[in-house]
């Protein structure tokens, strides 16, 4: 049966329908982006708008496929999401750790945040960790014993208007929205799984106009930030300083390579210079250029940004992915230096994550489940509880 995913950024949907066939492979049957105007500072703001965008969509693709959607999966992109990080606490004196402890904390930490946090709607609810007599363990230690237990849970929000919103619209769509997926969770759990024994990560995503950072825990994504500004930055710097307009620029981007062996003689060639008039520019200049950006830029994701600098620890893998080729190309020698701060954490430049490959890993997590998120919260019948136990023990 044909399964929808849309995904929701800034400033595009994009629809695509898989199909899971004999062999138990996924196939893409339908995929297409649109530009859109209706979300403005990472919320919905224009119903009627996103109403009738997703409306005209979703009857194309019916008549394309000759088929009737009846549900969805929303993947949330460069959205307003929040994260709130708790533990509980369980003194045993001596005694087990039962499953009606860990029951009474997985209540208790989710009745606090969804008290504290009434305008907000978790999606998503990691067991990012759990100490038994303060000593870090790797699965649930019931039946243990001990004399003081902890459990961490890491939860993921987002407005509530937003989430009604949503609702709403597919409603008025006839589709049902059957699950509600943050696209950091969904690239994080890729990543993961691609990437033996990575379960504790920063990720950095430099797109040409925005960014993202997020950090992932022992599986559990505990934290996100977005920007509004990426590596073109760097181009618009270079242009500035050196007079050259943005095309001849990116002309002298794309056919050079730009390292700390530069000489300060060489110059940029006068075949790279379009229709500009010729001028004797040093590449050594522009690489320095680039080079103070690039810097910066790792300062303000990484190294001096007070919402992660804190997991910089020794040996910590960034998986770091730069959507501009040629700007990766020209100044990757830059971004290993300040990116690793200088061989004190583990890098890895990552390719581009597609969408198919997003929507494959969104398919397998609301499928085959994940092995550290508590419970899928979104129109489901059971409880949390019954639904967190049943996910533990099958």
């Amino acid at each position: 049966m044909p399964n929808l995913f849309i995904e929701i950024s800034n400033n595009e949907y994009t629809f695509i329908v898989l199909v899971n066939d004999d062999n138990n492979n996924l196939d893409i049957l339908y995929k297409n982006s649109v530009s859109i105007k209706e979300t403005k500072d990472n919320t919905l703001f224009d119903f009627e708008l996103a109403h009738n965008t997703i409306k005209k969509n979703i009857y194309f693709i019916e008549q394309k496929l000759n088929f009737t959607l009846k549900e969805t999966v929303v993947i949330l992109n460069n959205f307003n999401s929040f994260f709130i990080n708790l533990a509980g606490y369980k003194k045993l004196n001596g005694s087990q750790v039962l499953k009606e402890n860990i029951t009474y904390l997985l209540n208790s930490l989710k009745s606090n945040v969804e008290e504290f946090e009434a305008e907000k709607k978790i999606l998503h609810i990691f067991n990012s960790k759990y100490c038994l007599d303060k000593k870090k363990i790797e699965n649930l230690p019931i039946g243990l014993f001990g004399d003081f237990y902890s459990h961490e849970l890491s939860f993921c929000l987002i407005n509530k208007n937003d989430y009604k919103n949503f609702n709403n619209i597919f409603n008025k769509c006839n589709l049902k929205l059957t699950k509600i997926l943050l696209k950091s969770f969904v690239e994080g759990s890729y990543i993961s799984n691609k990437n033996k024994n990575s379960d504790t990560f920063l990720k950095v995503k430099i797109g040409k106009n925005e960014s993202q950072i997020f950090y992932f825990e022992n599986y559990a994504l505990k934290s996100e930030q977005n920007f509004s500004f990426g590596s073109n930055l760097v181009q618009n710097d270079i242009s500035k300083v050196t007079s050259l307009n943005k095309d001849t620029v990116k002309k002298i981007l794309y056919n050079s390579k730009f390292n700390q062996e530069i000489s300060e003689q060489e110059l940029v060639e006068e075949k790279l210079f379009n229709e500009e008039k010729y001028r004797k520019i040093k590449k050594k200049l522009i690489y320095e250029i680039a080079t103070a950006r690039i810097q910066e830029l790792s300062e303000i994701f990484l190294i001096k940004n007070i919402n992660f600098s804190h997991y910089l620890k020794k040996d910590v893998s960034i998986f770091l992915e730069i959507s501009d080729k040629t700007n990766l190309k020209c100044f990757e020698e830059s971004y290993r230096l300040f990116f690793s701060k200088k061989a004190y954490l583990k890098l890895k430049f990552i390719e581009n994550i597609t969408i198919e490959e997003i929507v494959n890993s969104a398919y397998n997590l609301i499928h085959f489940g994940w092995k550290r998120e508590a419970v899928p919260v979104i129109q489901s019948k059971k409880s949390l509880i019954s639904r967190f136990f049943d996910i533990i023990f099958g």
